[in-house]
C-alpha cells in the first residue's frame, strides 16, 4: 500500500521539489498550502489540500482522508532581512502557529515530522565547516524562530509527541532538470535567481550586499546545495523515521564555500555575464556559512549528486530562460 506524506508548504520552491521526489520514491505526496507564497502551477505531484497549518479541522480531515503517516513541514516565512524588519511575523509564522499544528498532528495519529530548518540557527560561525555541535547563536529573528521550533519538536516528542528530524539547509539553489519547476518567489530575494533574471534582462542589475566582509574577496561566502539534493534528503528522512531511526538535527550542504564574487565569476565563465552593483551589508547576514554534512550522510545514507556550482547555476538559468520564453 502506498504511504501518504503531508507536505506543508508543498506549493513552494523547495516543497514542490520534495513532492516530486516523494512521488518518485513511491510515496503519495499530499500538498497542504494556503498559497500565501506558493504557486498553484507547482502542485502537480499529488492531491492538494488548500489550507493553513493553523486550520485544525482541515488538517485533521486530510490526515484521516489520506491516511497520513508522516509530515514534512516547510511552511513558514524565510527572508532574513524581512525578519529583522518584522520579527513578529516570523515568530508567528515559524513558531507560534506551530504549537496548535503539532497538537493537531499528534492527536490525529501522525507518527513523524520532518522539519525544514536552516543554517541560520548557527549565527556567525566560530568555526568552519559547521557541524551540528556548533553553538546555536542565531543573528536574526528568522534563525531564532526556526531554532525555537526545533526546541518545540524536541520537547514535545519527549512528552509523547511525534518523532522528528530537523534538516538545516544551507543555501538552496538550482531547479528541476526537466524544467517543470524552479525557484520563483514574490518578491524574489535570493542570489542565483536574481542573477539569472538580471542576465536575461528580466530585472534590474543584481545588488550584491557587502564587499567588505572578512572573506578572501570581501563578499559573503555560502554553501550552495542543489534543490534536488535537498529533496532527496527529505525522502530519506521520512524513510528513516518511519523505520525507527532516532530523532535529531542534520546539516544539508555540500561543504564547499563559494563567495558571491565567485558566483559572478562562474556566470561570466559560462558566457552569462550578470550586471551587478554593490550595496551596503544587510543586517543579520553572517559573513560565511559552510556545512559539515557528514552526520546526514552517515545517518540517512544521503549523498549529494549535484554539488558543483556550474550545475546548480545552469539548471536555474535554464528554468528561468524557459519561463521567460513561455511568457513572451
Amino acid at each position: 500500500m502506498i504511504k501518504s506524506i503531508l507536505v506543508a508548504g508543498g506549493a513552494g520552491y523547495i516543497g514542490s521539489h520534495v513532492c516530486k521526489a516523494l512521488q518518485g520514491a513511491g510515496y503519495q505526496p499530499v500538498t497542504l498550502d494556503n498559497f500565501a507564497t506558493g504557486r498553484r502551477d507547482f502542485v502537480r505531484f499529488g492531491p492538494l489540500v488548500e489550507a493553513s497549518v493553523s486550520d485544525a479541522q482541515t488538517v485533521r480531515s486530510a490526515v484521516m482522508k489520506y491516511g497520513i503517516e508522516a509530515v514534512i513541514d516547510l511552511a513558514g516565512s524565510i527572508e532574513v532581512p524581512e525578519s529583522v524588519r518584522d520579527p513578529l511575523k516570523y515568530y508567528e509564522n515559524n513558531f507560534a502557529v506551530k504549537i496548535s499544528w503539532l497538537r493537531t498532528l499528534s492527536e490525529s495519529g501522525v507518527k513523524a515530522v520532518v522539519f525544514s530548518s536552516t543554517a541560520a540557527v548557527y549565527g556567525e560561525p566560530v568555526r568552519v565547516p559547521i557541524t551540528e555541535s556548533h553553538p546555536l547563536l542565531p543573528k536574526n529573528p528568522y534563525g531564532q524562530s526556526k531554532l525555537a521550533y526545533e526546541h518545540l519538536l524536541r520537547h514535545f516528542h519527549a512528552a509523547g509527541g511525534p518523532k522528528w528530524m530537523a534538516l538545516r539547509y544551507f543555501n538552496a539553489a538550482g531547479a528541476s532538470f526537466d524544467g517543470d519547476i524552479g525557484e520563483c518567489h514574490e518578491p524574489e530575494t535570493h542570489l542565483i535567481p536574481l542573477a539569472c533574471m538580471a542576465q536575461l534582462g528580466l530585472g534590474p542589475a543584481l545588488s550584491i550586499f557587502g564587499n567588505d566582509y572578512p572573506t578572501p574577496d570581501g563578499t559573503a561566502v555560502r554553501d550552495y546545495i542543489h534543490v534536488l539534493d535537498l529533496a532527496s534528503a527529505h525522502v530519506l528522512a521520512v524513510d528513516a523515521l518511519l523505520s525507527g531511526a532516532e530523532c535529531g538535527a542534520y546539516n544539508l550542504g555540500n561543504g564547499i564555500g563559494t563567495s558571491i564574487g565567485q558566483i559572478m565569476a562562474t556566470f561570466e565563465r559560462l558566457g552569462l555575464p550578470v550586471p551587478h552593483r554593490f550595496q551596503p551589508r544587510r543586517p543579520g547576514d553572517p559573513s560565511q556559512l559552510v556545512a559539515d554534512s557528514s552526520a546526514a550522510k552517515a545517518a540517512l545514507k544521503w549523498q549529494p549528486r549535484y554539488a558543483d556550482v556550474d550545475t546548480i547555476i545552469q539548471s536555474a538559468y535554464q528554468w528561468h530562460r524557459l519561463v521567460a520564453s513561455i511568457n513572451v
